[in-house]
């Protein structure tokens, strides 16, 4: 058996039930050496760990293969969500493995830069620079994204494609230098790395990090109006005066003749 699960954006907190329960259960725990740190808390001391890097990580995924076909329980750790931003991996686990494997999702640190940034995704869209290959698509649509005044949350290739580089090459593509940006590096802490526009952007940071490129022109709510309480109402409420009645002359009859004969 070998399953691929995402275990969150870098704390426990975040790792689902699910996730938990295969690390816990598993024979071999394998993954890139930070992703395994992250939950290391989890593995029995009799598990097996196989570690890697991006240089070796062909040749250590070999290793699990040929464990998972000697009958090892194989779990294979991946930061935040596999199909966020893992999925080449994903596709090198399956090659070492000469089959398709199952995939549980995780918690993605897109997603918890949403809630940190308190942005939705129906107005955010989300791009991935982490993988390996032409980047120029990906770069291409998210001059698209800002265009249509959507916020972007990006995730920068480690090696060669850094916030600062992201900055650079937008403003190059005539993008507006005053768009709001956020950087995060450990998202579970309590606020950003640092913020400022994209013009001011010029920092290192480390592979470990987040961007959050927010519009210039924010979608106003589209939710019905407030109801009108009830307090507000009778503040609000038009009442008619009530005005006294005009005088009303009355006029005593003359006595008829009858009347006054008597």
């Amino acid at each position: 058996m070998i399953i691929c699960t995402g275990v969150g954006p870098g704390h426990l907190d975040f790792v689902t039930r699910g996730a938990a329960e295969h690390i816990a259960n598993a024979d071999v725990v394998a993954g890139f050496d930070a992703v395994v740190d992250v939950v290391r808390p989890l593995i029995p001391a009799t598990t097996q760990i196989v570690t890697m890097g991006y240089r070796d990580q062909v040749a250590q995924l070999d290793v699990v293969a040929q464990l998972h076909h000697a009958g090892k329980r194989c779990v294979v750790v991946f930061m935040g969500d596999i199909h966020f931003s893992g999925f080449q991996f994903l596709e090198r686990v399956e090659r070492a493995c000469g089959h398709p494997v199952e995939a549980l999702p995780g918690i993605s640190s897109a997603q918890v830069m949403a809630s940190r940034g308190k942005v939705c995704f129906d107005e955010t869209t989300f791009v991935t620079f982490h993988r390996r290959g032409d980047l120029e698509p990906f770069k291409r649509h998210l001059v698209h994204v800002l265009a249509d005044a959507r916020n972007a949350i990006v995730i920068p290739r480690p090696w060669d494609f850094m916030p600062k580089d992201i900055a650079a090459w937008l403003l190059g593509q005539g993008v507006s230098a005053d768009h709001p940006v956020e950087v995060w590096e450990n998202l579970t802490r309590g606020d950003a790395e640092w913020r400022g526009t994209l013009a001011e952007c010029t920092r290192e940071f480390t592979d470990m990090s987040i961007m959050l490129i927010r519009t210039r022109t924010p979608m106003a709510s589209q939710i019905e109006p407030a109801p009108v309480s009830a307090a507000a109402q009778s503040t609000t409420q038009t009442t008619t005066p009530i005005t006294p009645a005009a005088a009303t002359s009355v006029t005593t009859p003359a006595p008829s003749q009858a009347t006054a004969a008597s």
